[in-house]
């Protein structure tokens, strides 16, 4: 009897484990399918130029404090200290060893849409895929090829610093069950290209909401209350609302927003501060009709 008591627990811990197993296999997000990244065209330098400045690559990438062309010098080791550990951002220039020069587009591509790595594993959301979700796959082709353009760095990038449960990354899966979705962040009542095109903008490359959305006890956004603003996932001071409801860029027109992402100066003669300086150095960087269609979209979203 003894011996049937323990088969039986070993078969009931066998059972458990294949259930947990199948169910972790359910709700992860999958690999691309290879078709995906297949199918896209040689990629378009220019364009990947302007997408890597859209999505601010080199503010987390480049090495703190960097400037001038050493900012597209992409060794990594920013630090993004949260409330859950210190993350150290990877290197993640053309170098075949410490960055991502090996790497396959559909690696990269997987990486930037699904939070997966290169060898499966889940990806912290301190890399904002659940934003980068949403890109075209020619737009992850372009930059792909653009970043493989930029200088190599042998440099390798310190490990996050993360206490348990937070260091195990199997714990993702049930994170992005919750959180991962590539749908839009708003259902917008405007049909106006351009308005679509800073949707695509604000809530995809340039991942707006990741700072300007308030999160919940998990790190998740709290997309009833998309863009109004909240603490600072680094700890430090507010992040604003930049919704059409707040006390101050609600008020601006849509002109006024999109000459302070080229210059850095507001309306009233102000200039832009905080961790705001490194997105608008990005945000001039792009063509003035992409400014435009993001400030189209933040006057057309919800108030709050």
């Amino acid at each position: 009897m003894a011996r049937r008591a323990k088969f039986g627990i070993v078969a009931a811990v066998i059972a458990g484990a294949a259930l947990v197993g199948a169910y972790v296999f359910a709700v992860a997000p999958h690999r691309q399918p290879a078709t995906l990244w297949a199918q896209t065209t040689a990629p378009d330098l220019a364009n990947g130029k302007r997408i890597f400045f859209a999505g601010g690559c080199a503010s987390c990438h480049a090495a703190p404090g960097a400037s001038g062309d050493a900012r597209m010098v992409l060794t990594g080791g920013v630090a993004l200290k949260t409330q859950f550990g210190t993350f150290h951002a990877p290197n993640i220039s053309p170098d075949p060893e410490a960055g991502i020069g090996n790497w396959t587009l559909a690696e990269f591509g997987d990486a930037l849409t699904r939070g997966i790595g290169r060898n499966g594993e889940n990806l912290y959301p301190a890399f904002p895929y659940t934003s980068y979700a949403r890109m075209k796959p020619q737009d992850v082709a372009d930059l792909y090829g653009y970043l493989k353009t930029l200088p190599a760095s042998g440099n390798v990038a310190a490990a996050h610093e993360l206490s348990f449960p937070f260091n195990q990354r199997i714990a993702l899966t049930g994170w992005k069950f919750l959180f991962f979705s590539e749908t839009p962040r708003v259902t917008l009542a405007s049909d106006d290209p351009q308005v679509q095109r800073g949707q695509y903008l604000v809530e995809g490359p340039g991942h707006c909401g990741e700072c300007h959305t308030p999160r919940n006890a998990l790190g998740g956004l709290k997309t009833d209350q998309w863009l109004a603003g909240g603490p600072n996932p680094e700890g430090e001071g507010r992040i604003p609302n930049i919704t059409p409801g707040s006390d101050s860029i609600g008020k601006w027109s849509a002109e006024e927003i999109a000459t302070y992402l080229e210059t850095g100066f507001t309306p009233d003669f102000d200039s832009v501060g905080g961790s705001m300086v490194e997105v608008q150095k990005n945000m001039a960087e792009l063509p003035a009709e992409d400014r435009a269609a993001i400030a189209a979209y933040l006057k057309a979203i919800p108030a709050r």
